[in-house]
């Protein structure tokens, strides 16, 4: 795969928030600042990147913001605008491809970045066992999350990439946890990453 060239992109970091390829994503525009990021989104035409907040502010916090971010995100498409009287928006935006930081540009008044984008492959030859992956990791999450069981097998996504989207959402997981599945080599990786997340117990159901 050809990788795409290096381009610059607003970023919106969210505190212990991980954006996952084709999840969707609700969020309230308050500050000047993304005040001003959407309203060059809306212009523009181009998604801008969500990244996580690594690590909270605090009367001692002596690293620049951008030192506290992760350094992979998801590309965030925007997919409709809710204007409200006293200037906030609410949007809605949807997942797309990964991205990787290469350096931040803080000239604006939110911060932006020169990124590559960084989708995630799958090898050839490999779709049994992503299928088969694919079925282990949706049992395990039907078998931690039985209560909502019903739900979750008329949502699960069919496609293996979008299903560990779905469940890097769904499971119980800590910020770094997610960091970590958003950030394999390729689907195999982050399936069989999720999987390891799983209760012992949940790892090998057929």
């Amino acid at each position: 795969m050809t990788p795409s060239l290096p381009s610059i992109i607003p970023l919106f970091p969210l505190p212990d928030l991980v954006l996952f390829p084709g999840l969707v994503l609700p969020l309230y525009v308050f500050e000047q600042r993304y005040r001003d990021l959407l309203a060059d989104t809306r212009r523009s035409g181009e998604p801008f990147g969500v990244v996580r907040i690594l690590e909270a502010a605090d009367e001692e916090q002596t690293k620049p913001f951008h030192d506290r971010l992760a350094r992979v995100g998801t590309l965030a498409h925007l997919r409709s605008v809710t204007d409200h009287d006293d200037g906030t928006a609410s949007i809605v935006v949807v997942g797309g491809e990964r991205f990787r930081i290469l350096d931040f540009d803080t000239t604006h008044s939110y911060l932006s970045a020169t990124i590559q984008e960084d989708p995630l492959p799958e090898g050839p030859g490999e779709q049994d066992m992503t299928a088969a992956l694919s079925r282990r990791l949706l049992d395990g999450l039907l078998s931690v999350r039985a209560a909502d069981a019903g739900a979750i097998k008329e949502h699960a996504p069919q496609e293996p990439l979008l299903l560990a989207s779905f469940a890097a959402t769904l499971l119980p997981l800590s910020g770094d946890q997610r960091e970590q599945a958003l950030d394999t080599l390729d689907l195999l990786d982050r399936l069989e990453t999720l999987i390891s997340f799983l209760p012992r117990n949940d790892r090998t159901l057929n």
